[in-house]
């Protein structure tokens, strides 16, 4: 908050500048070009081009004067009962088109003031980014993929030494020896495993390119 009201100091001493142009009285038919606008007691310097950059906005209709009968500050700056501390944001966004934000600034904030005004662009910017938010914030619950692996007794070691990142073992199932090598037995396993799926925020499954590899003898 303390930059904001430096910024409006700074724009009170710009404006004090600026009073002796106003003593000549502009030519019949044309508006001064700068505006005073006192928000929530702090002096904004602008002009009336930057206001009405949106032709629906509270505030070009405010500069115009035709419909809104605004109360004025002794030294004729139009009052807002509003809050200063994010004016800033979109006095700038109509001045330059883009939303700059500190990052301790709450986007609430800026969309309540920006529906205020009636800053159709600007409210369509926060709540894009306000969505984007959500996504990064809210994890999609992953989705478990499941794999069953024949493999042979003596294999199963080698096999867990090779499995791939992100896959683990679920369950061992013995099926009995189905092979006969000479006079030995060989235990078969099927082996489950499985791994995670995350969403990622555009809708598609990450899906692992590493497969579970199993080496067989």
């Amino acid at each position: 908050g303390v930059r904001m009201r430096m910024e409006g100091r700074e724009e009170m001493q710009g404006a004090v500048g600026l009073r002796c142009t106003w003593d000549i009285p502009p030519p019949a038919g044309t508006q001064a070009k700068w505006v005073r606008l006192n928000v929530g007691g702090t002096v904004f310097l602008t002009t009336r081009q930057t206001l009405c950059r949106e032709q629906k906005s509270f505030l070009c209709r405010l500069c115009q004067g035709e419909e809104l009968q605004s109360d004025r500050d002794e030294t004729g700056a139009y009052l807002i009962d509003r809050d200063p501390t994010y004016f800033g944001p979109i006095l700038n966004f109509l001045r330059h088109g883009k939303l700059v934000l500190d990052k301790d600034m709450a986007e609430e904030g800026i969309l309540e003031e920006a529906e205020f005004y009636n800053i159709g662009p600007l409210i369509r910017i926060i709540k894009d980014r306000m969505e984007e938010k959500d996504y990064t914030v809210t994890q999609v619950p992953p989705k478990h993929v499941y794999r069953v692996l024949q493999c042979q007794e003596e294999e199963l070691t080698q096999m867990v030494s090779t499995m791939s990142d992100g896959w683990r073992f679920e369950q061992l199932v013995n099926i009995g020896s189905s092979y006969n090598y000479g006079n030995e037995d060989q235990t078969e396993f099927l082996c489950v495993v499985s791994k995670e799926l995350y969403n990622s925020p555009n809708g598609l499954s990450s899906e692992p390119s590493h497969k579970a590899k199993v080496r067989s003898a």
